[in-house]
């Protein structure tokens, strides 16, 4: 795990800006740096480095082929790199000079040598993202990994083309100009995050997931004011080595239907993965909540280790929130090595004005706390973790998959106007439904008011499932955004409408696709390398991931909870018992702490004369929204948070930001 950078100049290169770009990853690569110039060809990259394998300076970057034509800086891990290595000798393709070292890099290099970019990319499994030079060609590649668990920025600075990890090795390009992009904010107030392939930034932007970006450096001194798309149109070529959208429809028409043999080949492919994802040349140990995702993957990783996993989790003081019991016995029951940190209000109050600088653009998910604090309690003893990341996402995890089709096929029977009584009702405060669920199910506490008011609002003015779903992703669906003079973002929702696809499985597509890579995997990539920890995620090895996508859904949901299959793995290794309770998550009382010990920081994040100064949001409509929160008419948590990690970000930035009206 790296962090990565590089630029092409419009001009004569200038190496202290390369170092300051470097300098800014510092966090995710401690343990090393390296430059590259090419002052003829304009080119420069730059490295830092977390030493996971081959620890030796034959892993140093950037790195040459045997060839010397490529010139590669590297972000990630290559998990099936033993095999490809394998194959190269096997077909007399290793280099002439022999194996420098046996760093995963290395081998991708000589891969590419041998078989081109995107076989050698196509053949690995991994998580990456990575600038290649061609000196030949004299082009640069950016590629991404499958699902996007790495990051990679790309955008330009007059007309210095640059290209990083993270935003923060782009700004440090003292001619970077921070325009903030106001259809990119739209998007982040509704959503809490600002998807692929927009950034915070005009001219600025993510790289998709799945995608090749091929910059000749000819090409590179013309910015962009919007991402290339896949038409082939323009000098820099955007295209996609791997689909998941591809993969989706391929599984739901070749299902596998013996649920015996769907057991069996899951069982395989993941334990594939957690083996492969093991290794590594320092300590590594792994996240455990207790739950499904979580356990399944200690489970599996106790199989395949001869040694016992070292597991990590937190608890909190707020027994509503804290699932460090649940994760102490799944511990006790798999026999790991098992680390529980209790985190004090206090504690996680303090992470706050850390998160600006961490996550480098506006974040609204505000799990980014527990998943900081328990990278910092692993990195005490580890340099990997792994996670059980993406399991919701690929056997429906979340309570939208299924309760958004249950509730459109409930309201669509019902005449418009008889539905249009849900605005008005939708008024009666949060506390009272949540007050009247607790007295329904006999003293079980769940705060079920904020969600019987959305399925209100949405059974007045949805349309269809996928005004349905949509409402679970936006925090301002069916209003008016509070970000002023916006116009909607050009990125669109592929629900993959039309495909005769069930609607459960077009959303879980629609979360792998957007909210997997640009909120969870952005959320535990940022808080862990904060810290120079590495995360890996066996459940977005591709060849799960293709797998999982020939299981019908019937295998997936069961009985109005998801992940049937996946449970059934896990019940294999543990007994059910330990897991019969309901989906929790993995947050902190964010909502409550707004009404006690953040009110007053929130209250001068918000405050109304200086908002209407800065001018991005509408301070009427989130004072609207923020007085309904405190008084408990509705709890807005998801919305205000975003907004405030804005306003938070935003003032951190100092006074370098400029307003792009026309936008």
């Amino acid at each position: 795990m790296c962090g990565i950078a590089g630029l092409i100049a419009a001009g004569r290169i200038d190496r202290a800006i390369l170092d300051k770009m470097t300098a800014a990853l510092v966090h995710r690569g401690p343990d090393d740096s390296g430059t590259w110039i090419d002052p003829e060809a304009r080119v420069a990259l730059g490295h830092r480095r977390l030493s996971i394998i081959d620890l030796s300076a034959a892993g140093h970057e950037p790195m040459h082929s045997s060839s010397q034509r490529y010139v590669i800086t590297f972000n990630g891990e290559i998990y099936n790199y033993g095999e490809l290595r394998a194959e190269l000798e096997r077909t007399s393709s290793a280099p002439p000079e022999g194996w420098r070292g046996h760093s995963d890099v290395e081998v991708l290099l000589q891969a590419i040598e041998a078989w081109g970019l995107e076989v050698a990319i196509s053949k690995a499994a991994g998580m990456f993202a990575f600038g290649l030079w061609d000196r030949h060609a004299r082009n640069l590649t950016l590629v991404r990994d499958r699902f996007g668990e790495k990051p990679l920025y790309y955008g330009w600075a007059g007309k210095d083309f640059l290209f990083g990890s993270e935003l923060k090795a782009i700004s440090a390009h003292p001619r970077f100009q921070a325009d903030i992009d106001r259809k990119a904010l739209r998007t982040f107030a509704s959503q809490g995050y600002i998807p692929a392939p927009l950034s915070v930034y005009r001219r600025v932007f993510k790289l998709p997931p799945g995608c090749v970006l091929t910059i000749p450096a000819a090409a590179a001194a013309i910015p962009l004011n919007e991402a290339p798309g896949e038409s082939g149109e323009g000098q820099l070529k955007l295209q996609r080595y791997w689909s998941y959208r591809d993969t989706v429809l391929a599984g739901v028409t070749d299902p596998i239907n013996d649920e015996a043999e769907a057991l069996a080949e899951l069982k395989r492919a993941l334990t594939r993965a957690v083996a492969e994802q093991s290794i590594a040349d320092v300590p590594v140990g792994m996240f455990l909540s207790g739950g499904i995702d979580s356990s399944t993957i200690a489970a599996l990783y106790q199989q395949v280790s001869d040694r016992p996993a070292r597991t990590f989790s937190i608890g909190f003081e707020d027994p509503r929130y804290n699932e460090a019991p649940f994760a102490r016995q799944v511990a006790k029951q798999l026999g790991t090595i098992h680390h529980e940190h209790i985190v004090t209000e206090q504690d996680a109050l303090a992470t706050i004005p850390l998160l600006p600088r961490i996550y480098d653009e506006p974040f609204g998910d505000s799990s980014q706390i527990p998943t900081y604090l328990v990278s910092r309690v692993a990195r005490s003893q580890v340099t990997v973790a792994l996670t059980g990341d993406g399991g919701d996402e690929l056997f429906g995890g979340y309570y939208r998959h299924i309760y958004a089709p249950r509730l459109w096929r409930t309201i669509h029977r019902v005449p418009r106007p008889i539905r249009a009584i849900g605005a008005p009702i939708a008024r009666v405060p949060a506390k009272f439904w949540s007050e009247a669920w607790r007295l329904f199910a006999r003293g079980r506490h769940v705060d079920i008011g904020s969600k019987v008011q959305k399925a209100l609002r949405v059974s007045s003015a949805a349309h269809n499932i996928d005004d349905v779903y949509g409402s679970f992703l936006d925090e301002w669906s069916f209003e008016n955004s509070p970000v002023l003079r916006a116009a909607p973002s050009s990125v669109t929702r592929d629900l993959l409408s039309g495909r005769n696809v069930p609607d459960e499985v077009r959303m879980m597509y629609y979360d792998a696709v957007s909210y997997l890579p640009d909120d969870i995997l952005c959320k535990v990539d940022r808080a862990s390398m904060a810290v120079s920890l590495e995360t890996r995620v066996p459940f977005l090895d591709h060849r799960v991931a293709e797998l999982a996508a020939r299981i019908p859904t019937s295998m997936k949901m069961r009985g109005g909870t998801g992940k049937h299959i996946l449970r059934e793995l896990l019940y294999l290794q543990a007994p059910r018992e330990l897991f019969d309770r309901p989906k929790a998550g993995f947050a902190v009382p964010i909502g409550e702490w707004l009404k006690g010990p953040l009110r007053s920081w929130a209250e001068d994040l918000l405050d109304r004369r200086r908002m209407m100064e800065e001018g991005w949001f509408n301070p009427d409509v989130v004072h609207r929204r923020w007085d309904m929160h405190l008084t408990g008419r509705r709890d807005s948590t998801p919305a205000l948070w975003a907004i405030l990690m804005f306003q938070a970000w935003y003032r951190n930035q100092g006074q370098g930001h400029r307003q792009e009206l026309s936008s």
